[in-house]
C-alpha cells in the first residue's frame, strides 16, 4: 500500500471499496476510533502523497453519513451496502484492464498457512510438469503471506458454493468474532489447516516470491495432493461470487 497509497489487490486509490467494507465493519461501534485512525493515515499519506488533492474526503468523507451517521453495514456474505455500492468507481472511470480482469471468471480458494493464517485467493494457477508447479497473487502485506515466508510452506484448498461466508471472512469483508478459525471445521495438514468440507487440497513448498503488480507472485512446488468427492467450485466474476449454474 505504502508509499503509493493504492490497494495492492485492485489497484484502486486506498481506501478502496473492500478496504472500506473491512473498516466500517471492524469499527461498527466506535466511529471516534475509525476516524481517528484514519486521520492518522491521512496524515501520513499527505507527507508521501503533496501532491494529491481531496485526501480528506478520500480517507475520512465517506465514513460519515448524512447527519454524522455511519454507513449501514449488510452483514450478509458477499452482499452490498444498501442496494448499490456508494464506494463503487463510475461505470465510465474504471481502469479497462480492471474490468478485463472482472470478466475472468477465477476459481476462489483458500490459502493458510502453520501459525495458523489464511487468505482468500483467486488467482491461483496450477501448472504441471516435473515437478508440479502452483502459483499465486497475494497480498505481500497480508498475515498469510508473513506465515508462508516463514514456514516455507502452505496449503491450497478450492473452496465451494457453501463458503462464500468463509471466504468473505478470509478476505477481511466479514466479521471474525475469536480468530479466522474460531468457525467451522479444519483439517490440520503439515502445511496448514484446510477445510473439513473443502473437495481436497494441496501442500505446497515455497520456492520464490517477487513483485508483481500490485500483488507479490508466490511460486510453489507441489508437494502433496488430497482430493475428496468432487465438488462443485466457486468462482469469482465481476466483483461477485458465482457457481457453475449461476
Amino acid at each position: 500500500m505504502r508509499p503509493v497509497w493504492r490497494c495492492r489487490v485492485c489497484g484502486a486509490h486506498w481506501p478502496c471499496q473492500p478496504a472500506r467494507l473491512a473498516l466500517l465493519t471492524e469499527y461498527r461501534h466506535d466511529r471516534t476510533a475509525l476516524l481517528l485512525y484514519l486521520g492518522r493515515l491521512m496524515a501520513e499519506a499527505g507527507e508521501q502523497l503533496p501532491r494529491a488533492r481531496d485526501l480528506h474526503q478520500r480517507f475520512l468523507g465517506w465514513a460519515r453519513g448524512r447527519g454524522g451517521t455511519m454507513f449501514h453495514v449488510n452483514h450478509e456474505p458477499g452482499a452490498e451496502i444498501h442496494h448499490t455500492d456508494p464506494f463503487a468507481v463510475p461505470a465510465g472511470q474504471r481502469s479497462p484492464v480492471r474490468r478485463l480482469r472482472g470478466r475472468l471468471a477465477a476459481p476462489v480458494t483458500l490459502w493458510t498457512a502453520p501459525g495458523p493464517a489464511g487468505l482468500t485467493v483467486s488467482s491461483t494457477l496450477v501448472a504441471e510438469g516435473e515437478p508440479d508447479r502452483l502459483l499465486g497473487l497475494v497480498d505481500p502485506e497480508s498475515e498469510l503471506w508473513a506465515a508462508v515466508e516463514e514456514a516455507g510452506r502452505f496449503a491450497v484448498a478450492p473452496l465451494g458454493p457453501g463458503h462464500r461466508q468463509l471466504a468473505d471472512r478470509f478476505a477481511g469483508l466479514f466479521p471474525s468474532p475469536g480468530g479466522l478459525f474460531a468457525l467451522d471445521s479444519w483439517t490440520d495438514t503439515p502445511y496448514g489447516p484446510v477445510p473439513a468440507d473443502a473437495g481436497g487440497w494441496a501442500g505446497c513448498r515455497l520456492d520464490t516470491a517477487r513483485e508483481y503488480g500490485w500483488g507479490l507472485l508466490v511460486e510453489a512446488t507441489i508437494e502433496a495432493v488430497d482430493l475428496a468427492e468432487e465438488t462443485a467450485p466457486l468462482l469469482h466474476y465481476r466483483g461477485r461470487y458465482r457457481g457453475l449454474t449461476d
